[in-house]
């Protein structure tokens, strides 16, 4: 249809399609075209909207109130997330022993986390009950140091090193304890052979060590050494067994001492003597005493895994003497001993024997070669003395020696040096 409604008649040229229409653009020219079919196309209009461009809106204007229940739900999703993340957050720091570790004690404050709390027998568990009864010693003047040492009664008695107390005056002592307490301490008495000396401290509420077997102990058991090396109060380390009657020859200060020792790698520094070497159970089974080092200078000593201490039974039974009378009794064979011959395979060769003495008492002669005290074999006379000096006044030992070419065992009751 044209505009004025008038159908196309013959001859009439028509509209042209729209460029790009898919129409003849000259139809009125094609032979086979219907007269009565209109020439025009006319496309229809695109509907309205869909060609718009995107609204331009006034950032001044009032806002619709349709947006409002979403950021109500969006505040309400966010918080419930965040109180969700916080209980997740506090339950994965309990687990991990974090919680409580920034919170004083007092009102409000959290418990310890169950990862803070150790099972009694963990070494952390012996630890705990362990260091309460082991003391820092300071000692003042001239010849003052810092050593350790431990309760080993309620009444105030302390075990430590002679050589740590050694030259003080009896009131130049001081202990301080695991809190961080302080007291002054009394000497009760020493023997620098046996490189032991006990204290007296005036303090209620103490604890003492439990004492253990050294002579149940066994190559390779764990052990913890306790005390205070290089002035570090209340340190622990750990270590093992390493061997047992380790027996080495002290000089100290001109004080020559000998030792049938448990030997430990665990680490052992100045200011560790005096202080208990413990076993899994939490038991006392030495006294840490001396420790080997690649040099001979004794202020630049240091841990090597090579330490030694005095097996808690000879310890004990000295320190009661101590107690009892003041001074302690030296146990020993009745004899003079030397290194046998270059000829002969270890042992050791008697001088002298004491002239009704325990070695003369069993047989023994001057010139025999003992080669075994109580089943340990002697390589040197160090050997011999040690081992003598760890049991006590009375014990019965067997000895097997050899005489010329023969080889003979005898039983030699110890006795106590007349000093």
């Amino acid at each position: 249809m044209t505009d004025g409604g008038i159908p196309p008649q013959p001859g009439d040229r028509g509209t042209l399609a729209p460029p790009g229409s898919a129409w003849w653009s000259d139809a009125m020219s094609d032979p086979w075209r219907n007269p009565y079919t209109q020439a025009a196309v006319v496309l229809p209009a695109e509907p309205p909207g869909d060609g718009d461009p995107e609204p331009v809106t006034d950032p001044d204007a009032p806002r619709a109130r349709v947006w409002r229940p979403v950021v109500l739900l969006c505040v309400i999703s966010a918080v419930l997330a965040g109180t969700l993340g916080g209980a997740v957050g506090y339950a994965m720091a309990v687990r991990g022993g974090v919680a409580g570790g920034g919170l004083a004690a007092g009102a409000g404050a959290l418990d310890p986390p169950a990862a803070a709390v150790r099972p009694p027998e963990s070494l952390a568990g012996v630890a705990e009950r362990v260091s309460p009864s082991v003391v820092t010693i300071r000692v003042s003047g001239p010849q003052g140091g810092v050593g350790s040492g431990f309760v080993v009664s309620q009444d105030g008695y302390v075990i430590t090193n002679h050589h740590v107390v050694e030259g003080a005056a009896r009131t130049a002592l001081a202990v301080v304890f695991a809190d961080g307490t302080a007291t002054p301490a009394t000497l009760v008495g020493q023997d620098p052979e046996s490189d032991l000396a006990v204290l007296k401290v005036e303090k209620e509420g103490l604890i003492a060590v439990d004492l253990g077997d050294s002579d149940a102990v066994a190559v390779g058991d764990p052990l913890l050494a306790f005390g205070s090396p290089l002035a570090l109060a209340n340190t622990v380390t750990q270590g093992i067994v390493s061997a047992l009657d380790r027996t080495i020859q002290s000089d100290q200060s001109g004080q020559v001492r000998y030792y049938a020792a448990i030997q430990t790698d665990a680490a052992i520094n100045q200011g560790n003597s005096g202080g208990p070497l413990v076993d899994a159970a939490g038991r006392v089974v030495g006294v840490n005493a001396v420790i080997k080092s690649v040099t001979g200078d004794q202020q630049t000593a240091g841990n090597i895994g090579i330490a030694f201490a005095i097996p808690i039974n000879q310890a004990k039974r000295v320190s009661q003497e101590i107690i009892a009378t003041g001074k302690a009794r030296r146990t020993v064979i009745g004899a003079e001993v030397g290194n046998a011959s270059a000829g002969l395979t270890g042992g050791v060769r008697l001088e002298t024997v004491q002239a009704n003495g325990p070695a003369s008492a069993a047989g023994l002669r001057a010139g025999d070669v003992v080669t075994r005290l109580d089943h340990h074999p002697l390589n040197d006379a160090i050997d011999l003395v040690a081992l003598v000096r760890k049991f006590a006044p009375g014990s019965v030992v067997t000895v097997e020696y050899r005489r010329g070419s023969t080889a003979q065992t005898a039983s030699v009751t110890l006795a106590a040096d007349a000093q």
